[in-house]
C-alpha cells in the first residue's frame, strides 16, 4: 500500500481524489492548507505528494520549493495538480522541483496514470524493480545509490533525473524522441507536453555537464541523444532549445 499525501484547499477535488485512490488501494493522508501539508509530510514522509498551487498564504509554487529544501522531503515525488494551464506556469511548477503537472479538469484514469508512474520512481509500487546497472563511454548509472559515476566523478541525482538518463543511455547514440521520453519515464505520451521534457533536460544537463565537454546532444524536431564518451559543447548550433 502506498502512501499518498494531497494538500489541497478545493474540498470537493480533495475527495473527488481521495475516494477514487482508496479504491485503487491507497492510503490517503490530506491537508487543506500548505503548512499543514509541509509537516504532515516531514512527519509522515509518504510516498507520493499530490499539491494545489493557488492556495491561500503559502501557494503551491513555494510549497514544493520548502519539500525540496528539506532532507527529510526532498525526494518525495511531487504532482501538482492545478487549474493553471499556461505554458508559463508549468515551467514555473516544474522549476519548483515538480515531478509532473496534471491541469483541472481532469480525466480520473488520466491521475491514475500520472500517480502509478510517479509511485514507480518511490520502490513502493508493486511492479517496481531497480533499473540494471549500466555503462557506456564516461557513464556508469549506479541505481541502488541513484547515482551517475562520469569518469571517476559520481553525481547523486533526484529519481526523475536518474530515469531520464536511463532512458537515455539504454538507447545511447540514437535520437530519443520527447513521446518516447514521456512514455517511459512518466508513464504517458501527450502529443503537446514538451516543456515536460525541455524542463527536465535543462536541469539534468546542469547535474551532469561541466565546461566544454557535453553529453545530452538536442536533435532539432526529433528529440534527444546520449552520447557517452561526450562531444564539445560547440557541436550544437545555437537556438533557443540550447539552453533549455
Amino acid at each position: 500500500m502506498s502512501k499518498i499525501l494531497i494538500i489541497d484547499d478545493d474540498k470537493s477535488i480533495v475527495e473527488l481524489v481521495k475516494v477514487n485512490l482508496e479504491i485503487q488501494g491507497h492510503q490517503i493522508l490530506v491537508a487543506n492548507e500548505a503548512i499543514t501539508g509541509l509537516a504532515l509530510a516531514q512527519q509522515e514522509i509518504p510516498d507520493l505528494i499530490i499539491l494545489d498551487l493557488m492556495m491561500p498564504e503559502v501557494d503551491g509554487f513555494t510549497a514544493c520549493q520548502r519539500i525540496r529544501q528539506n532532507p527529510a522531503t526532498e525526494e518525495i515525488p511531487v504532482l501538482m495538480l492545478t487549474a493553471l494551464s499556461r505554458t508559463d506556469d508549468k515551467v514555473s511548477g516544474f522549476n519548483a522541483g515538480a515531478d509532473d503537472y496534471l491541469t483541472k479538469p481532469f480525466e480520473l484514469p488520466e491521475l491514475y496514470v500520472r500517480v502509478r508512474a510517479l509511485l514507480r520512481r518511490t520502490g513502493r509500487a508493486p511492479t517496481a524493480t531497480l533499473p540494471e546497472i549500466l555503462h557506456a563511454g564516461d557513464l556508469t548509472l549506479i541505481p541502488e545509490s541513484r547515482e551517475v559515476k562520469i569518469v571517476d566523478k559520481l553525481i547523486r541525482l533526484t529519481p526523475i533525473e536518474f530515469e531520464v538518463l536511463h532512458c537515455l543511455l539504454q538507447h545511447h547514440g540514437q535520437t530519443v524522441s520527447t513521446s518516447k521520453l514521456l512514455e517511459e519515464v512518466w508513464g504517458y505520451s501527450p502529443d503537446d507536453d514538451v516543456d515536460t521534457i525541455r524542463v527536465h533536460i535543462r536541469h539534468l544537463r546542469t547535474r551532469v555537464e561541466a565546461g566544454e565537454k557535453k553529453y545530452i546532444k538536442t536533435v532539432y524536431g526529433g528529440g534527444y541523444q546520449l552520447i557517452p564518451d561526450g562531444f564539445s559543447g560547440k557541436a550544437e548550433q545555437p537556438t533557443p532549445e540550447t539552453t533549455l
